[in-house]
C-alpha cells in the first residue's frame, strides 16, 4: 500500500541517484537487460564531473579532461566512431630552461628518439628505465596491477632508479597533471593502470567535447528515464525522497553520486568519504595556435602556477566555431582569483612569446572537487558497497577515471540482473 504523499512508480524501476558516469554505465546495462530504470539528477544535465559548456563560440570542458582511447570497458559501450575522437600525440613538450623541449614516446614515434634524448629532462639512463618499465607495465594484466604491493608512486619511481630530475621535471607536471598533485603520493597501482592506458592507446577528444559521451549513454535510455533538476533529499532501502518532499519507491536503489554526497544521503556507507584534489582552468581564445600541434605541454621547472597547457583545437579544430585557438592552462588547487588571469598570461608569454598578451580570456574554472585522492592501496577489486537494498558505486571503488565509474556502474548492474532476474 502506498502511503500518503508517496509515490510508487508502475514498474517499481531500479532508482539511480545521480546520472554521471557510474550511474549512466549502471542505467544502460539496467536498461538493455530489460530492468526499468529511472534516474535522478541534482543538476541540469549529464556526466557529473565530464560536462561541456557552448562560451562565445567555444566548447569549454569543465576542466582540461581527455579520453583514453584504450579504456577497455568504456569502449565496449560507447560507439567511439559517433564521437569522432582526435588524437594527441603520445609525448609532451617540456618548459624548461625558458624553453621548450620535445620529449615522445619513442615506441610509437622513432623518428623523435634523437631529439628526445637530447632533451634535459632526466638522463640516458632515465629514459632507458621508461623503456623498461613499459615493457614491464604492458604485459601486466589490470588484475595484476591492483593486486600488487603499494606504495605512493613518488617512491615507486625512485625505487626503480629514476633520477631527481626526471621525477621532477616529467613526473611531477605528467602526472601532476592526471592525479591533481604533484606531490605524487597517489597510488602506485593508479600511477601503472594510467601509464598502461597512455601505452596502449591515445589520449583523445571527442570532437564536439568531453560532454558527447555522458550525452551518448543518456540517449540509450527510454525518454523520461533521466529527471534532471531533481537533487535528492535522502535513501533507504526501496525508497528516495526528493528536496521537495515527494517519496518514490523502487525494486532497489542504486547511490551514484560522488563520494561525500553519497555519505549524506545513506550514512551506513563503510567506505570513508574521500579527500578531493582541486583545479582551476583557465581558457583563453587566441588567433592562432601557439604550438600547431594536438601535444600537451607540461612545466618542468617547478617555477611558477601553470602546470599544464594544451592547444585544444590542434587537436579537435571543431571545439571552436570560427577557426580560433582555444587554449587549455591547467592550475593545481585553488589559488587566489584576484591576478590569476594576469599571472598566469605573465608565464605564458614566457613559454610563447609576447603574443600571449592579447590571448582573450573565456572562463575559469575553479573545481573543487576535481578528483577523489587515491592513496596507496585504493584499487581494490570490491568495484562497489552495498546495503539491504542499497547498493552504492563510483569511480573511487575502482580508479578515479571515466573507466572506474563505468567499471564500478557495471559491476552494480550485474549484480542487480542476477537478483531481479533470477
Amino acid at each position: 500500500m502506498t502511503g500518503e504523499g508517496e509515490k510508487c512508480l508502475d514498474s517499481k524501476p531500479v532508482l539511480i541517484v545521480g546520472a554521471g558516469m557510474a550511474g549512466l554505465s549502471c542505467a544502460v546495462h539496467l536498461h538493455r537487460a530489460g530492468i526499468a530504470v529511472k534516474v535522478f539528477e541534482a543538476s541540469d544535465g549529464v556526466g557529473g564531473r565530464v560536462r561541456t559548456d557552448i562560451v562565445d563560440g567555444f566548447r569549454l570542458d569543465r576542466g582540461f579532461q581527455v579520453y583514453l582511447d584504450a579504456y577497455e570497458e568504456t569502449g565496449k559501450l560507447l560507439d567511439l566512431p559517433a564521437l569522432d575522437l582526435q588524437a594527441f600525440e603520445p609525448g609532451a613538450l617540456v618548459y624548461r630552461g625558458g624553453k621548450l623541449h620535445r620529449l615522445m614516446d619513442v615506441f610509437r614515434r622513432p623518428g623523435s628518439a634523437l631529439e628526445s634524448l637530447k632533451a634535459p629532462v632526466g638522463s640516458f639512463w632515465d629514459k632507458a628505465r621508461v623503456g623498461w618499465m613499459r615493457a614491464r607495465i604492458l604485459s601486466s594484466s589490470l588484475s595484476e596491477i591492483a593486486s600488487r604491493p603499494d606504495c605512493t608512486t613518488e617512491s615507486y619511481l625512485r625505487d626503480r632508479g629514476f633520477s631527481e630530475r626526471m621525477i621532477d621535471s616529467f613526473f611531477r607536471s605528467f602526472y601532476g597533471g592526471i592525479f591533481l598533485e604533484r606531490e605524487l603520493q597517489t597510488s602506485a597501482r593508479m600511477f601503472e593502470f594510467t601509464f598502461k592506458m597512455f601505452g596502449r592507446g591515445s589520449a583523445t577528444l571527442p570532437s564536439k567535447g568531453m560532454g558527447e559521451i555522458p550525452a551518448q549513454l543518456a540517449s540509450r535510455l527510454a525518454a523520461g528515464t533521466i529527471q534532471l533538476n531533481s537533487p535528492v533529499a535522502n535513501v533507504s532501502a526501496h525508497h528516495i525522497t526528493l528536496n521537495t518532499g515527494e517519496r518514490i519507491r523502487g525494486s532497489r536503489v542504486v547511490i551514484a553520486t560522488d563520494g561525500s554526497s553519497a555519505k549524506q544521503l545513506f550514512s551506513s556507507i563503510t567506505t570513508p568519504e574521500p579527500r578531493w584534489r582541486s583545479v582551476t582552468n583557465l581558457y583563453f581564445a587566441a588567433e592562432r595556435s601557439p604550438i600547431n600541434e594536438a601535444i600537451i605541454c607540461l612545466n618542468g621547472s617547478r617555477e611558477g602556477l601553470v602546470n599544464n597547457v594544451c592547444v585544444l583545437t590542434d587537436a579537435a579544430p571543431e571545439y571552436a566555431e570560427d577557426g580560433r585557438a582555444l587554449v587549455s592552462v591547467s592550475v593545481l588547487g585553488l589559488p587566489d582569483e584576484l591576478e590569476l588571469v594576469s599571472e598566469v598570461k605573465a608565464e605564458l608569454v614566457a613559454w610563447f612569446g609576447a603574443g600571449a598578451h592579447a590571448w582573450q580570456h573565456l572562463r575559469t574554472d575553479r573545481i573543487r572537487k576535481a578528483l577523489p585522492e587515491q592513496p596507496p592501496s585504493v584499487m581494490k577489486d570490491e568495484s562497489f558497497e552495498h546495503e539491504t537494498g542499497v547498493y552504492i558505486c563510483g569511480d573511487r571503488y575502482t580508479s578515479a577515471s571515466i573507466e572506474g565509474a563505468v567499471i564500478s556502474g557495471k559491476r552494480v548492474a550485474k549484480t542487480l540482473i542476477g537478483e531481479l532476474n533470477g
